[in-house]
């Protein structure tokens, strides 16, 4: 997967030489953590709120880097509002609980490595529905400055499962059709995968609701800085021998524990040739969301009653697959729920960060 890199950071003498006027220091210094649970608590709120000058104060109004950052915060809060919408939820909550991880200071500046734990609440409108909740994890790189005691973001770059343009999200028909299979379970002959989808919520890495104190598993090298570990997880999902689906290994698809994994386990477009000629997996359906998700002649109830948890999604840009996640199961009303690495994802509706343009192959894992 290429992940989406916000707000890359500047060259580090323009990062430690700002121009930001400098102010007689007050008695009171505000701590790094102290501002950074804020702005993280704001952000939050704002995906659930429409007032993005609640979080402007955290950003500086005449450094363009700062600028992008607080535009980047403004956008996604549009795009969730705006997908809300044209699935008939509102979101009711939202709670972040951050982790950091690496923390430098220098004079007036700061250099900060995180990890950002989110939940969002939704509910259906006009449904006696029980409130939905599902979890993102995001793993950040900020630089700070201090005017006059207080913190502000200079710069920031991370990968976000949230971020997509509010204008492209696809429409759905009036009336969804009943998306979850009719047959739920079925004999574990190769693959398992109910064991499949408990190791995709465990090692579900930053998002809430993950297990393993919010960790990948140490078994396996982190892709995330090589281009995205999606893959690398799915791989593991359905191929861990002592926690996941167990699918046996071959010549071609294979993690070796010192060495990591080969093309057809690390790299997206190889991995979907490997499930499908291998015969691991079995395309049933491909297309955009429109495709998908309304009911045709093939699939009366839609092309997502094919699937079982524990298959796989593929998300496809210009005829490249960018993205894999799990079908880990449906919320209240039927809707399918994925998890993935690169960002992290914990129960995320399917199609949320994506816009119309992206295709989609749903794969059928066989037993």
């Amino acid at each position: 997967m290429m992940l989406k890199l916000i707000h890359c950071l500047l060259p580090l003498a323009l990062i430690w030489g700002g121009e930001e006027p400098v102010q007689e220091k007050p008695s009171f210094e505000q701590p790094v953590s102290v501002f950074l649970t804020e702005l993280f608590a704001a952000r939050a709120q704002l995906l659930i709120q429409d007032n993005p000058e609640t979080i402007r104060k955290f950003y500086l109004d005449a450094t363009q880097t700062s600028i992008y950052a607080f535009q980047h915060e403004e956008n996604r809060s549009k795009y969730l509002k705006t997908w809300a919408s044209t699935r008939g939820v509102k979101f009711t909550n939202a709670e972040a609980s951050i982790r950091i991880t690496r923390q430098l200071e220098h004079k007036e500046t700061a250099k900060i490595s995180l990890v950002d734990t989110l939940k969002l609440t939704y509910e259906y409108v006009g449904l006696n529905l029980a409130p939905q909740h599902f979890g993102v994890g995001t793993r950040h790189g900020l630089t700070l400055k201090k005017i006059n005691g207080s913190w502000h973001v200079f710069s920031e770059w991370y990968s976000d499962p949230i971020d997509e343009n509010p204008n492209l999200v696809p429409v759905q028909a009036n009336k969804q059709p009943d998306l979850q299979p009719e047959i739920m379970h079925a004999v574990n002959k190769k693959y398992n995968r109910w064991r499949a989808v408990a190791y995709a919520d465990k090692y579900a890495g930053g998002a809430w609701g993950a297990e393993n104190e919010h960790k990948y598993n140490k078994k396996y090298k982190d892709y995330t800085h090589f281009g995205g570990d999606c893959t690398n997880f799915a791989s593991q999902v359905i191929g861990d021998p002592a926690e996941g689906g167990g699918l046996p290994m071959t010549s071609s698809w294979y993690y070796r524990y010192k060495n990591g994994g080969s093309e057809a386990w690390v790299r997206t477009d190889s991995f979907k040739n490997f499930l499908v000629y291998r015969g691991y997996g079995r395309i049933v359906a491909k297309g955009s969301f429109k495709d998908l998700f309304k009911p045709n002649v093939r699939f009366p109830k839609g092309a997502f009653a094919q699937l079982m948890p524990g298959d796989l999604i593929t998300y496809e840009i210009e005829g490249d697959v960018d993205h894999f996640c799990i079908l880990t199961g449906w919320d209240a009303n039927g809707y399918p729920l994925v998890n993935s690495h690169s960002g992290d994802r914990f129960h995320v509706p399917w199609d949320l960060g994506w816009d119309k343009y992206t295709q989609y192959s749903l794969i059928h894992m066989k037993d």
